[in-house]
């Protein structure tokens, strides 16, 4: 007897707990016809041992001889196959690779570690990573195609800009800096772009700085449109911007330039932690050994419970930067005996530990705490802002000012009004440079800020009328055209006198704009400020129909920088992490790395040689090899 080998598995399947699970999951996989159930029925009576088997036959015999139609053929499935690893395009990999290269900072020689090589040779035995020369290549080109884009940009901005600066020292002992573009678009939306990254020649004074800077300012085709620079008040930055200044004021071009209030107020902090800096090292080691060692966290936190002394987040924030500083005071002052109980733990089991504060240290430690109180409310204010404008970090920055002073008559320890006095004098110099005509007018321009909330020296009449003149020349007729352009005038008299007589509807016309500019703006500054939690920006964008002039201005100078950098970057941690990235890179990799990766997170698109690359797509694309090419690259 010759039996079917499809028949003979089929039944079998059928006959085991395989066969349940298929015919559960899988309807119709054991489908027959009338001969091959009838050859399944013989098939089955041959397997006698198995009731379940037998069963099965007798219950298909029976179906096979209720039927009255024979039922079309089915074609029996065949075993799965195993899949075919796709072959992976060694070329998408290195592009894959290279973007995580940039993303993360890191050189084009981090393709040739070995243990990254490995780990892709595993994965995929046949790949072959890019040497360095080449990915360091294709970076720069990619860098040279991206900057075209951003300079192709800028020129449709038609808003007036403005710039920040910001300098560091890599592991290479060079001075780099950095120069950030910002305006407010027609949405009223705060746009910011990196323009580059450039060495600072030796001896990296003002004059080679101003070099460099409107170098970067010229192949950007901006230097005309530049309305500010806020720069990080080092005397080499304001002498290169006052130059800058001069140049620009001899094409007619207002400009103005502004320290950065975040590294003041970075500076005057400083001040007041200088004396309590042994007294925060010894605090610090108390802490870095609670973060390390578990038994110790979970004793501080039951030594808390016990003493009431309120809830904590652990790990300790331990940075070296000012939210570190002050989470250090934090614990002296609202959980002494937690830290007293837990120290006294440790020493009782490794010995003694120099992290016991003495009454006199604690005693310092719990004033400076309550006199910085306001100042770290204040840094992370301006750290969570939305929109940190000229005017709402002036009126921070005021208020600080006000706490420097009033300690400085008030307090009856030496060392501190010794530490006032020296805040004094930065926030004297801070205001001597930053309050001008220009910042003046950005913060009255802030409707939550307007004259109401104005720092006092620098809310004047003098700076009220200049502001008035400088709106009402600058900002009042754009909406009207010279009439006399354009008309060629003849020796006729009739034409003579049409053409003077057309002179003096322009003249009229021209007054009237003024008033009415002029008005725009007193009705502006009469009406009450905004609640301090109303978004600028979104205020003008509802309220620019109602001044359509005044608006105009306000995108200009709104887009002035009270910092030189997120404040973030200064006070938190996340500073850490960013001159870490600064700090590492190598000359040849620094400028492309940084200005790509900054001009990523802008939205830009990853452009090499006119040929944007679509990472995600290619990422998803892995799936349908032979859709990759065309999902992921395109002109």
């Amino acid at each position: 007897m010759t039996y079917d080998r499809n028949v003979v598995h089929c039944s079998l399947l059928c006959a085991g707990n395989l066969g349940k699970h298929l015919n559960n999951r899988h309807p119709g996989y054991c489908q027959l016809s009338d001969g091959d159930t009838a050859q399944t029925t013989t098939i089955s009576g041959m397997f006698s041992r198995s009731k379940r088997s037998q069963s099965l036959a007798r219950r298909a015999q029976a179906q096979s001889q209720s039927q009255v139609q024979p039922q079309p053929l089915a074609l029996v499935k065949p075993h799965p196959q195993p899949k075919v690893k796709p072959v992976i395009d060694i070329d998408h990999v290195n592009w894959l690779l290279l973007r995580w290269l940039i993303s993360s900072s890191l050189p084009p020689s981090t393709l040739e570690d070995s243990m990254l090589i490995d780990s892709c040779k595993y994965l995929n035995p046949p790949v072959q990573l890019w040497p360095k020369e080449k990915a360091h290549e294709i970076t720069l080109q990619v860098f040279r195609s991206m900057k075209e884009d951003v300079k192709a940009f800028l020129q449709l901005v038609s808003s007036r800009l403005s710039i920040t600066l910001d300098f560091w020292t890599s592991y290479e002992q060079i001075i780099y800096l950095s120069v950030k573009c910002h305006w407010i678009d027609e949405s009223w939306a705060l746009q910011k772009v990196l323009l580059d990254v450039c060495r600072i020649p030796y001896p990296c004074t003002g004059p080679e700085i101003l070099h460099v800077l409107m170098n970067v300012l010229q192949e950007f085709n901006i230097d005309s449109k530049i309305l500010a620079c806020t720069h990080n008040n080092s005397q080499h930055a304001i002498h290169a911007c006052h130059e800058l200044r001069q140049e620009l004021e001899s094409r007619k071009l207002p400009f103005c330039y502004i320290p950065c209030a975040a590294q003041t107020l970075k500076t005057i902090i400083e001040d007041g932690l200088e004396n309590v800096r042994p007294v925060l090292s010894k605090i610090r080691e108390f802490i870095l050994e609670t973060n390390s060692n578990q038994e110790m966290m979970e004793d501080f936190k039951h030594w808390t419970e016990v003493y009431q002394e309120g809830s904590w987040k652990l790990p300790f924030e331990h940075s070296a930067n000012w939210s570190g500083d002050y989470n250090m005071l934090d614990v002296v002052k609202k959980a002494p005996n937690a830290m007293d109980s837990t120290i006294k733990k440790v020493e009782g089991i490794f010995g003694p530990r120099d992290w016991v504060l003495s009454s006199t240290e604690k005693s310092a430690i719990n004033s400076l705490h309550s006199y910085l109180e306001p100042f770290y409310k204040t840094t992370t204010n301006l750290c969570t802002c939305k929109l940190p404008t000229v005017g709402l970090v002036f009126f921070y920055m005021d208020h600080v000012f006000e706490l420097i002073n009033v300690c400085h008559d008030s307090t009856h320890q030496e060392w501190l009004k010794k530490i006032a006095s020296n805040m004094s004098k930065r926030s004297h110099t801070f205001t001597s440079q930053a309050y001008n005509i220009y910042t003046f007018t950005a913060a009255i321009l802030d409707p939550r800020i307007k004259g109401e909330l104005i720092p006092e020296t620098l809310n004047s009449t003098s700076n009220l009328e200049d502001a008035r003149n400088h709106f009402v020349r600058d900002y009042s007729s754009n909406t009207f055209e010279t009439v006399g352009n354009g008309y060629s005038t003849q020796d006729t008299t009739e034409v003579g006198d049409a053409f003077s007589f057309a002179e003096e509807i322009v003249r009229k016309r021209r007054r009237v704009s003024m008033i009415t500019a002029a008005d725009e703006l007193s009705q502006y500054l009469a009406e009450p400020p905004a609640q301090i939690s109303t978004d600028a920006l979104e205020w003008w964008k509802g309220h620019s129909s109602r001044y359509p002039r005044l608006s105009l201005m306000a995108r200009d100078f709104l887009a002035i920088q009270g910092t030189s950098l997120d404040p973030e970057e200064l006070f938190t941690s996340k500073g850490d992490f960013m001159h870490k990235q600064q700090y590492c890179l190598p000359l040849s990799s620094i400028q492309a790395t940084l200005c790509i990766k900054s001009w990523m997170q802008s939205g830009y698109q990853f452009n090499f040689q006119s040929t944007i690359i679509d990472f995600e797509r290619l990422v998803k694309s892995a799936i349908a090899p032979d859709t990759l090419d065309a999902l992921s690259f395109h002109e």
